[in-house]
């Protein structure tokens, strides 16, 4: 015969359970752009004049783009030695950010800054190439939305979606001929 002695219920430990963050340990650092008004993380994109990518940046949104730049000029420039000039917006304007390329890259970098009287989208000479890149890579899932919690993510995926796209180029050049 069993003992007729009540069990007392387990102790739930669902205070620690709710008290664990959301997105796990081992997320990389976020930030908040306060100029578009946007959390998340930034991509610094530097790409040839058909809009292919030659390198990728992506740091904490709150990081300033020139702050950004550097680090990626030189890793793009171990590997294109022949770039010349670089064309950039005006969030890379500065005397201390051209005087670093020129020395990091020995390279020429022209800012390219839209019209005081321009209202709303302004297509701008030379800035167009990097936003269709960005608009390339809009077009792929994973990476409409800052998703990734982790960077080296979000850079495996910019170059599997450039990946396709060059494939996808190469399959129709060779499919015309």
């Amino acid at each position: 015969m069993r003992d007729a002695t009540p069990v007392p219920p387990p102790r739930s430990s669902t205070a620690r359970a709710s008290r664990a963050p959301k997105k796990g340990r081992h997320i990389d650092p976020i930030g908040y752009d306060a100029a578009k008004k946007v959390k998340g993380k930034k991509r610094h994109l530097i790409v040839d004049t058909l809009g292919l990518m030659l390198g990728l940046n992506v740091t904490p949104a709150d990081v300033q783009d020139r702050d950004g730049f550097l680090p990626l000029l030189k890793s793009v420039r171990r590997v294109f030695v022949f770039l010349e000039r670089l064309f950039a917006d005006g969030a890379y304007s500065g005397a201390a950010t051209a005087a670093a390329a020129k020395r990091t890259g020995k390279v020429v970098l022209e800012i390219v800054k839209r019209s005081d009287a321009a209202k709303g989208f302004v297509v701008v000479a030379k800035r167009w190439i990097v936003e269709r890149t960005f608009g390339w890579l809009g077009r792929c899932r994973r990476l409409v939305k800052d998703f990734e919690n982790l960077t080296r993510t979000q850079l495996a995926f910019v170059q599997l979606a450039m990946i396709r796209l060059m494939t996808r180029r190469i399959a129709r050049l060779c499919q015309s001929s």
